[in-house]
C-alpha cells in the first residue's frame, strides 16, 4: 500500500513538472515597461497578461518591466499589453481606463505619467470578459503614439532637466533664495514632463532609481527661501543628479566639483559646464573652495 501511494505521487510529481516545463510554441520575447508600485501590482499584472501555452509575462516592481514571452503565431505584445491596460496598468503601448486605475487599491495606485495620445488613431473600444465579473464591461482604452528613441538634444526633456538644476545651482552660487527657489520650481516642471518612453534602457533604470529623490529634493529647495536649508537639499539632489547624467550625458563636459568644507565638514559635490569652482554651497563666502573630480563628456 505504502509503496502503491509513493508511485502515486512520484507519478503525480513527475506529471507536474512535465506540464511547467512545456515551452510557448514560435517563442517570442520581448522586454516592456509597465506602470506599477508593488506585490499585488504584479500579481495583477502578470495574470491579465499571462495565457495558457501562449504568454508568459514577468514584471519587476523595482524597474518597472517586464519580460513577455509569447506565440507569435497566436498573438502579439501588443493584444498582451492591451490586457494589462484594461486590468488597470498604463504601458508604452496603452492607457488603462480611467475608471479602472482609480479602482485599484490605494497602494497600487502609481504615479501616471503624462503621455502623448495619438491623434491620428480612434479610442479603442474593447468589450473585455473579466474574471472578477459576470457580466461583460465596455471599456475606452487610449492607444499611445510610440515614439523614436531620443538621443539626448537639446529639445530632449533630460536636457530640460539639467539646464534646471545648472540654473539652481547659479541662484545658490549668487546667494540668492528666492531665485533659488523660483530655479527649484522650474526644475519641478521639467521633472514632471520626461517622458519615459523616450529614454535608453540604461538612462530608463536611472531614472527610476533617482526620480523620486530628485522631486522632493527640487520641491523642498521650491518650498524655502532660507539658503542654508536649500543648501542641505542641494546636497542630494547633486548626488542623484550625477548618477543620471553619467548615464544620460549632456551635449558639453560637465564638471563634477568637490567642496570638502560643505556639509559640516562631510564633504558635497555638484555638477558644473564650466571647470573653473563657483562653490554653491558658500557663495561668496568662499567662491572658488573646491577642485574638479571629474569629467563627464
Amino acid at each position: 500500500m505504502n509503496l502503491t501511494i509513493k508511485l502515486l505521487i512520484a507519478l503525480l510529481v513527475l506529471s507536474t513538472t512535465a506540464c511547467n516545463a512545456q515551452k510557448i510554441k514560435n517563442q517570442k520575447t520581448e522586454t516592456v515597461h509597465i506602470y506599477g508600485n508593488c506585490g499585488m501590482c504584479k500579481n495583477t499584472i502578470e495574470n491579465a497578461g499571462n495565457k495558457k501555452k501562449e504568454a508568459k509575462v514577468e514584471w519587476n516592481k523595482e524597474t518597472k518591466m517586464a519580460s513577455i514571452a509569447y506565440d507569435s503565431l497566436k498573438t502579439t505584445s501588443g493584444e498582451i499589453l492591451k490586457r494589462i491596460a484594461l486590468s488597470g496598468y498604463d504601458n508604452q503601448l496603452f492607457m488603462s481606463p480611467e475608471d479602472t486605475y482609480n479602482n485599484l487599491p490605494n497602494c497600487c495606485q502609481y504615479e501616471r505619467a503624462k503621455k502623448e495620445v495619438s491623434t491620428t488613431e480612434p479610442m479603442l473600444e474593447m468589450t473585455e470578459n473579466h474574471n472578477q465579473h459576470s457580466h461583460s464591461d465596455k471599456m475606452e482604452m487610449t492607444e499611445i503614439k510610440s515614439e523614436p528613441k531620443a538621443e539626448i538634444t537639446k529639445t530632449n526633456d533630460l536636457k530640460l532637466v539639467f539646464d534646471d538644476y545648472f540654473a539652481l545651482k547659479n541662484a545658490l552660487i549668487k546667494s540668492d533664495g528666492n531665485l533659488a527657489s523660483n530655479k527649484a520650481n522650474d526644475l519641478m516642471k521639467s521633472l514632471e514632463s520626461v517622458r519615459m518612453n523616450n529614454l535608453e534602457m540604461d538612462v530608463h533604470m536611472v531614472w527610476m532609481k533617482v526620480m523620486k529623490a530628485l522631486k522632493t529634493d527640487a520641491q523642498n529647495i521650491a518650498n524655502s527661501q532660507d539658503e542654508k536649508v536649500q543648501r542641505t537639499h542641494f546636497i542630494s539632489l547633486s548626488d542623484n543628479m550625477y548618477q543620471l547624467l553619467k548615464v544620460a550625458k549632456y551635449d558639453v563636459p560637465v564638471y563634477y566639483q568637490h567642496c570638502p568644507m560643505a556639509n559640516d565638514g562631510k564633504g558635497a559635490n555638484w555638477l558644473s559646464t564650466k571647470s573653473a569652482v563657483k562653490n554653491p554651497y558658500y557663495g561668496s563666502m568662499m567662491l572658488n573652495c573646491g577642485k574638479v573630480v571629474e569629467t563627464i563628456d
